[in-house]
């Protein structure tokens, strides 16, 4: 079997606090100073039943469109979320909308909806877009600040009188047969519903009702994937990333990366999304890493010691507002993004995701202080980099800082239908579509591989694959089997983010434009489903497709 494993859990995977640790702490001391003191808190919450028709997991782009598409099917809909924060990685600072890279022709719905409301929103305050959404050329990125999205985000959906709830960690599910009947949260609260909705990065309420998943990478011949297996597109660096005494160094993660052909269970880098800038006005400085060692990046000081055209490498797309949205970059061979260190997220319980979310806010202040300070660094990338900051006017309670790591993937489900490369780019229509893709498959970095004492190598990057001299990616359609799992592990629920794809198929699948039109459409299915009282594989597709047009969706291939 590949090394990438079916996976059947017999218990949950809480998903992880995104808030930091230090502001744990600090709750933590403060409560019990409070009761030396004798000063009486608040009584202690006691646990509630929430019921709806459709119960969503999951506050994520994905979560807000299935809820929205599920309050305009007539559903009663609540959105549960781990955390406190609402919207995923687009109230979280990916503020530059990768639909530059797909046919918006075919991005409607909510989607379409959402970025019109903020235009609106700019409109309102007299401030000018460099683009009109209702004019899809996708040759101008669709850009925003992260609290002008969670304020149309938040308008959307009380108007659609969807309940939302924040900091519900799963901790246990109830199945009735092949249905969920509820589940439990940390607090002890249960939700009950006629149909549920896993929205999560992570694929938490999936794994927890039993369904099958895998993690990691497929090999080469498991679904005849030329993308699958280790990937080597980057240039090899010509510099050791061994010590003195043979041993790794930091920011490297293996001697051997494995047989090309061969999958593993390697996940791309996660990073976050910061949002920065150089307006005196608005600029907060970074906050100095709770510790510093210059040694840590000492393969980057080898890296920029032979680079003879030396780059900033933090990408940094223009934002409304004086500001950027930095991200890790693709194509550089060290970035924002902590290579290996996402490993083990998704099967992390709370602390151990709360423990590797620390890792990455660490690993990138480190990184900053050393780019910004570090003779090694070219004076002129010191201080273009130095020259931003946090924005005061973001994330004040998180200490401007996003509480959203961006996972890039998870785990993925082994649903009905399996999307593959062969799905991309040779198979692409599909009998029960419920929504266009066409992001190109594009993959982060999984490894950063020593090999021997001369050769430092990322592995695990796909390139852009594109259509022929455009930025876009090859249209395919969603099949509604793809949210579904087998019938005889859960009857009652739907996944459109962890849904049924390999690694290869996912690296196409994994933007928020994509994961929002089929939020929109699980939302939709689960109506239907709820009210008919019918397994969710069972579904009439005429029915559903019917419904999907009526909000707006666009379903067939361009």
């Amino acid at each position: 079997m590949s090394p990438l494993a079916l996976q059947q859990p017999n218990h949950p995977v809480p998903p992880h606090i995104p808030t930091m640790l230090s502001l744990t702490r600090h709750r933590f001391f403060r409560s019990i100073t409070c009761a030396f003191a004798g000063i009486l808190l608040s009584p202690a919450l006691q646990a509630e039943t929430h019921s709806a028709d459709v119960v969503i997991y999951g506050a994520t782009p994905a979560g807000f469109c299935a809820a929205i598409g599920a309050a305009r099917e007539g559903a009663t809909v609540i959105l549960a979320e781990p955390t406190a924060h609402i919207g995923g990685v687009n109230t979280g600072g990916l503020c530059f909308s990768d639909s530059n890279q797909m046919f918006r022709t075919h991005l409607k719905g909510v989607f379409e909806e959402f970025h019109l409301r903020m235009e609106a929103d700019y409109k309102s305050r007299g401030v000018k877009l460099p683009y009109d959404v209702s004019v899809k050329d996708d040759h101008k990125p669709w850009t925003y600040e992260p609290h002008v999205a969670a304020r149309v985000q938040k308008a959307m959906l009380d108007e659609a009188k969807v309940t939302v709830l924040g900091k519900k960690v799963l901790t246990t599910v109830k199945k009735d047969g092949s249905k969920i009947s509820s589940f439990t949260t940390k607090d002890g609260d249960t939700f009950s519903a006629k149909a549920f909705i896993d929205a999560t990065y992570e694929g938490d309420l999936m794994a927890a009702a039993g369904v099958t998943w895998v993690i990691g990478r497929e090999g080469r011949k498991e679904f005849n994937e030329t993308y699958a297996g280790k990937q080597y597109p980057k240039k090899p660096m010509p510099i050791s990333g061994l010590d003195d005494k043979g041993n790794l160094l930091p920011l490297l993660t293996t001697k051997d990366a494995g047989p090309e052909e061969e999958g593993d269970k390697n996940v791309m880098v996660y990073s976050f999304r910061l949002c920065l800038t150089t307006d005196a006005a608005n600029r907060v400085p970074f906050p100095a890493p709770a510790k510093y060692d210059p040694a840590r990046f000492e393969v980057v000081r080898r890296y920029f010691a032979q680079e003879k055209k030396p780059i900033l490498l933090w990408d940094l797309y223009p934002l409304p507002g004086n500001k950027v949205d930095a991200n890790n970059g693709i194509g550089k061979q060290f970035s924002m993004g902590l290579v290996g260190g996402c490993n083990g997220w998704s099967e992390a319980d709370e602390a151990g995701r709360a423990r590797i979310w620390e890792e990455h806010k660490q690993y990138i202040l480190e990184l900053y202080q050393f780019l910004t300070t570090d003779p090694a660094v070219p004076q002129n990338l010191r201080d273009q980099l130095a020259a931003y900051g946090l924005c005061k006017d973001e994330f004040a309670e998180y200490g401007h800082w996003s509480p959203q790591l961006y996972v890039r993937e998870g785990r993925r489900m082994r649903g009905a239908h399996v999307i593959t490369e062969g799905d991309i780019l040779k198979s692409p229509a599909k009998e029960d579509s419920i929504a266009l893709a066409s992001f190109p498959i594009d993959s982060h970095d999984c490894q950063r591989v020593a090999r021997g004492d001369g050769e430092v190598v990322n592995e695990g990057t796909i390139f852009p694959v594109r259509v022929p001299n455009t930025k876009r990616g090859y249209a395919y359609q969603i099949p509604y089997r793809s949210i579904t799992p087998k019938a005889e592990e859960c009857s009652n629920l739907l996944v459109p983010v962890a849904l049924s794809s390999t690694h290869v198929a996912y690296s196409s699948v994994r933007v928020e434009p994509c994961w929002m039109t089929i939020g929109q459409s699980a939302g939709i299915a689960a109506a239907i489903a709820g009210k008919s009282g019918e397994p969710v594989q069972k579904l009439e597709y005429s029915k559903l497709r019917q419904r999907l047009l009526a909000q707006k969706q666009a379903l067939d291939l361009p």
